[in-house]
C-alpha cells in the first residue's frame, strides 16, 4: 500500500491535543501506522455494560466516531510532507472533501468538546473569535437547527449540482431562530496547495451572529436532574440520550393509544356502514405507531432542546428504526391481502390458486425484507456494491442451474392467471385425456379414465394445446339414420320435415343449430343426418343422459312414418359337390 503523506497547513489552529500527537509522531507515517493507531483507538477496554438498546446507537455513531478518529490522525502529519494522489488532489487532513462528511466531522469535533477543531470547519474572517462562533453556532444547532438527513446530504467532492444554487454552495439544513429561518450554507473553499474542502459560509455565521441567541434553558435542561449532568457516554451527553429514550417512549405510547381507539371506532362503525367486518387486522397497530413516531421524534427532539450532537445521531437511528417498522407494517399487509385472497379461493373452489399465492406471498416477503435490508445497511456506511454484484452473479448462476424449475413455476403462474383448466375440468391435451385432480408449483396432475393419475410438468403442460371439455356449454348431437331405398320421395320429404319440427321444439335442444337432411343417397339405403346442440352445462354424464333419451324419443318419432331401417346384407354362395349349380341365400346380418 503506497504511503500517503499528509500536508497539515492550519496547523496554526488545531488543538494542543493534536499538535503533541505531531511532535510525537514525527514527520512520517504510512498508511499501516495510521491504520494501526485507529484500531488501537478504536479498541478500548469497555467500562459499562451497555443495554441492549444502545446497540444501534453505537452501529450509527460508528461511521462518525470512524471520520473524526481518521482526521485527528491525519493532523498527526508534518507540513512539511506532502504527497498528491494520482488525480492530482490532496486530501484534506480534517475529511472536508465533501458536504456529508464536513457535517460529521463538525458534529463529532463539538461531542468532543473540542472548539479549535471545530473552528477548521467555518469560514472565518480575520479577528473573529473562533471558540465564541464555535458556541454560537452549537447553540443555534441546539435550540432550532434542522440538518438534512444523511442520506440527503451529497457525498460527492462536487457537492449536489442540482440544487439550484451556485457550484460552490450546498444547502445542507435550516436554522429557526424566533419565526426567522436561516439557511445552512456549505461553501466550497480553495486552499494555496489546490485542493479544495467544504466549510459553512461566512453568511451563515453571520445570519447567526446577527439573531438574537441569548442563552436560555431548554426543555431538557430544565428537568434534567442534577445527577446526571456533565455525565457523557462515548462521548456523549446522558441528560441527552435520556431524553431521547423518555421522548420515544412517550411518542410510542401517545401514537399507540390514537391509533388505537381510532382501530376501535373504525371496527365499530364499519360493520354498519359497509354491512361486512373491518378488514383490517389489529396486528398494524404497533408498526404503525412506530412509523409515525420515527416520522415526529426529530421535530420533538428539536422542540425540547435535545443537543445536536446526539439529535443527529439519533436521527440516523430513528430513520432505520422507521424502515425497520414500516416494513413490519407492510409484511402485515401482505400477510391481509393474501391471506383474504387464499379465502376467497376456497370460497369460490379455485383451489388451484393456493399454492401459487402461497408461493407469491413468501416471495413479496423476501423481497421487501432484502430491500429493507439494502437501505438500512447502506444508511449505516456499508458499501454493498460488491455485495449486490456478488448476488447478481449467484442469481445468474442458480437461474442457469435451475432453468427447468424456473420454466415450472412460471408455466404454473400461466395456469392460475390464464385458467385455461381449473381443478375438477375434464380435459384432453396430446394423447391424455382426464380429470385436473390438482394445479401445483411445479406440475398438474390428472386422473384418466382408467383411474391413472398422469403428472405433468406445468411448463409443458401451459405449452400444449389444451381441450376443455367442462367449459362447454352445449354438446354437439350429431347421427345418422339409415332408410331403406322403398321409401318413395313424397314419403321422405315428409318424413324430413316432421323430424325437422320434433328436433326444433325438443325440450333438451336449442336454437343454436337444429337440422335434418339426406346427407348421402347409397345403393343399399337413404342416410339421413341430424345435428342439433343439446344444452348440458353439468358436464359429460348430463350429456350421455339427455342424449340417450333424445335417441329413443327420435326412434319413436321414426315409427310414426310407412320408412324402414336399412340393415346391412351380405350374400352367401354355397357350392355342393354333387350339382354344379349354385345357390345363392340371401341372409340379413345386423351389425
Amino acid at each position: 500500500m503506497p504511503k500517503k503523506h499528509i500536508s497539515c497547513y492550519f496547523s496554526d489552529q488545531m488543538s494542543p491535543r493534536l499538535m503533541a500527537s505531531i511532535a510525537n509522531q514525527g514527520s512520517k507515517h504510512t498508511a499501516q501506522s495510521l491504520k494501526a493507531a485507529l484500531l488501537m483507538k478504536c479498541h478500548r477496554p469497555a467500562t459499562l455494560i451497555i443495554l441492549w438498546m444502545f446497540l444501534l446507537v453505537v452501529m450509527a455513531l460508528s461511521p462518525l466516531t470512524a471520520h473524526a478518529e481518521k482526521s485527528e490522525l491525519d493532523t498527526a502529519a508534518t507540513p512539511a510532507a506532502t504527497a498528491v494522489p494520482a488525480d492530482n488532489q490532496l486530501i484534506d487532513p480534517f475529511g472536508r472533501q465533501t458536504p456529508r462528511s464536513t457535517i460529521q466531522g463538525f458534529i463529532k469535533a463539538l461531542s468532543a468538546n473540542d472548539a479549535p477543531l471545530a473552528s477548521n470547519y467555518l469560514d472565518l474572517e480575520v479577528g473573529d473569535n473562533s471558540v465564541e462562533t464555535v458556541r454560537q453556532l452549537r447553540l443555534a444547532l441546539d435550540t432550532g437547527g434542522r440538518i438534512d438527513n444523511e442520506i440527503q446530504l451529497s457525498n460527492e467532492p462536487s457537492g449536489n449540482l442540482a440544487d439550484k444554487l451556485a457550484p460552490n454552495l450546498e444547502k445542507v439544513g435550516t436554522i429557526t431562530v424566533d419565526e426567522q429561518v436561516i439557511d445552512i450554507i456549505l461553501v466550497r473553499k480553495t486552499a494555496a496547495h489546490g485542493n479544495q474542502y467544504w466549510q459553512f459560509s461566512a453568511e451563515t455565521i453571520d445570519s447567526i451572529k446577527q439573531a438574537d441567541l441569548s442563552l436560555r434553558k431548554t426543555l431538557v435542561d430544565k428537568y434534567t436532574i442534577d445527577a446526571l449532568k456533565d455525565k457523557d457516554i462515548l462521548g456523549y451527553s446522558v441528560a441527552d440520550i435520556v431524553a431521547v429514550l423518555a421522548l420515544a417512549l412517550l411518542c410510542i405510547l401517545i401514537a399507540y393509544t390514537v391509533i388505537g381507539l381510532l382501530y376501535l371506532i373504525s371496527k365499530r362503525l364499519y360493520p354498519i356502514v359497509r354491512n361486512k367486518p373491518l378488514p383490517i387486522d389489529a396486528k398494524v397497530i404497533l408498526p404503525l405507531a412506530l412509523v409515525i413516531t420515527s416520522m415526529l421524534l426529530y421535530e420533538v427532539m428539536v422542540y425540547a432542546g435535545v443537543s445536536v450532537t446526539v439529535r443527529e445521531p439519533v436521527n440516523r437511528i430513528k430513520d432505520i428504526v422507521g424502515w425497520f417498522a414500516f416494513t413490519w407494517l407492510l409484511l402485515r399487509v401482505v400477510d391481509a391481502i393474501f391471506n383474504r385472497a387464499e379465502r376467497q379461493s376456497y370460497r369460490r373452489h379455485q383451489t388451484e390458486r393456493v399454492s401459487i399465492l402461497s408461493l407469491l406471498h413468501k416471495l413479496v416477503k423476501a423481497l421487501l425484507l432484502i430491500l429493507a435490508s439494502i437501505y438500512i445497511f447502506g444508511s449505516l456506511g456499508f458499501d454493498l456494491t460488491t455485495g449486490i454484484a456478488a448476488l447478481g452473479v449467484g442469481g445468474l448462476a442458480l437461474a442457469l442451474g435451475a432453468q427447468k424449475m424456473i420454466e415450472n413455476l412460471v408455466g404454473s403462474v400461466m395456469l392460475v392467471a390464464d385458467q385455461p383448466v381449473r381443478v375438477g375440468d375434464y380435459c384432453r391435451f396430446g394423447e391424455f385425456e382426464g380429470t385436473v385432480i390438482d394445479i401445483g408449483i411445479r406440475s398438474t396432475r390428472l386422473r384418466t379414465l382408467n383411474r391413472t393419475v398422469v403428472t405433468v410438468p406445468n411448463g409443458e403442460f401451459s405449452s400444449l394445446s389444451i381441450e376443455n371439455f367442462t367449459s362447454r356449454d352445449m354438446f354437439h348431437f350429431q347421427h345418422n339414420l339409415y332408410i331403406k331405398r322403398n321409401a318413395d320421395a313424397t314419403t321422405l320429404e315428409a318424413f324430413i320435415n316432421g323430424m325437422n319440427d320434433f328436433i326444433a321444439q325438443h325440450e333438451l335442444t336449442n336454437a343454436e343449430w337444429n337440422q335434418v337432411r339426406v346427407a348421402e343417397l347409397r345403393q343399399d339405403c337413404i342416410v339421413i343426418e341430424i345435428r342439433a346442440y343439446v344444452n348440458a352445462s353439468g358436464g359429460i354424464l348430463e350429456f350421455y343422459d339427455k342424449q340417450s333419451q333424445l335417441m329413443i324419443e327420435m326412434l319413436k318419432q321414426v315409427e310414426h312414418y310407412p320408412v324402414e331401417h336399412a340393415l346391412p346384407t351380405t350374400e352367401m354362395i354355397i357350392e355342393t359337390t354333387t350339382t354344379a349349380s349354385a345357390h345363392r341365400v340371401p341372409a340379413n346380418v345386423v351389425k
